[in-house]
């Protein structure tokens, strides 16, 4: 036996062990199956929420999910259950309608229409690498918000989903003014702070149910649930005001950062598909550059 082989399987021994202490593994939730697919969530409370609900503990966006769908208990001596809340369109385990079930390592629940969570003990390690699955997924490499593919899906899903329950719901598209310029005169290293920088500045300007994109190059976009195209022009200027005053310095040099942003509304039915809404958002974002840069453009101020 080589020396390669011998020290794999010592690390195979090893990590046998440490997956045999109780003490070093915890208790997972992991999506499955649905639009928030390989999305971890850690049983630290005595009592979790699963469901639609804002203030659930784990938050599901399915339709078929109520908004206080299952609750997750310890029981005294350590096992966990999973109880079903009167949902809708109720728990499932292995195909079978639950009221509650005590969970076992492995175990596959059905939440909803299309939502899976597989119960899992996990250790650090497998915790860690399940979360970098999940972010290289889901998640843009260097801005770290979410990337083009998720947003793409997201929208197709919430433009479903308002249109059938006549939501309010808006698109802003937001592109760097004159970004060329950035990479040419200070470099592409300097580009890619700006890019994060604007990433970081965004995400604490939005809600957590908010879907903040980088959609390519310096364009990003953003989805705002239940906002009306006021409140979506008034939330756009907030974000242009903010990146126009922020000091965006990158090796000793600050460098003058503006954006422009369209937006589009779905209200009462006006576009039939999702592609209607981006063109508009599309169309009002070329108006703002037209018309000068560092600017919101939207139905508010046609």
């Amino acid at each position: 036996m080589s020396n390669g082989e011998k020290e794999e399987k010592t690390r195979v021994i090893d990590l046998k062990e440490i997956k045999s202490d109780p003490k070093n593994r915890h208790a997972y939730f992991i999506c499955i199956s649905g639009k928030i697919a390989g999305k971890m969530f850690k049983v630290e409370q005595n009592e979790m929420l699963i469901g639609r609900s804002d203030d659930a503990n784990i938050q599901i966006e399915d339709e078929g999910v109520s908004r206080k769908h299952a609750k997750i208990t310890k029981l005294a001596d350590g096992q966990i259950m999973i109880i079903d809340l009167g949902s809708t369109n109720g728990t499932f385990f292995n195909g079978t309608k639950i009221s509650e079930h005590i969970l076992k390592d492995g175990d596959k629940i059905q939440i909803g229409s299309t939502t899976i969570l597989k119960f899992s003990y996990q250790d650090d390690q497998e915790e860690q690498f399940q979360k970098q699955q999940y972010d290289s997924a889901t998640r843009d490499h260097l801005t770290k918000i979410f990337n083009r593919k998720t947003f793409a899906e997201r929208f197709i899903e919430e433009f479903s989903y308002a249109l059938r329950h006549s939501k309010i719901y808006s698109l802003a598209i937001m592109d760097i003014d004159h970004f060329k310029k950035v990479n040419d005169t200070y470099g592409h290293q300097a580009g890619d702070y700006v890019l994060r920088q604007l990433a970081d500045v965004v995400s604490q300007l939005i809600r957590n149910e908010d879907i903040f994109a980088r959609y390519g190059g310096e364009e990003f976009v953003l989805l705002l649930r239940d906002t009306d195209e006021e409140k979506a022009f008034v939330c756009a200027m907030r974000i242009r005001r903010a990146i126009e005053k922020h000091e965006f310095k990158f090796q000793d040099k600050v460098i003058p950062i503006t954006i422009s942003i369209g937006i589009s509304t779905l209200k009462g039915g006006n576009f039939k598909t999702p592609e209607e809404m981006f063109r508009e958002a599309d169309e009002y974002l070329y108006k703002a550059k037209n018309n000068g840069r560092n600017r919101v453009e939207s139905i508010i101020n046609a």
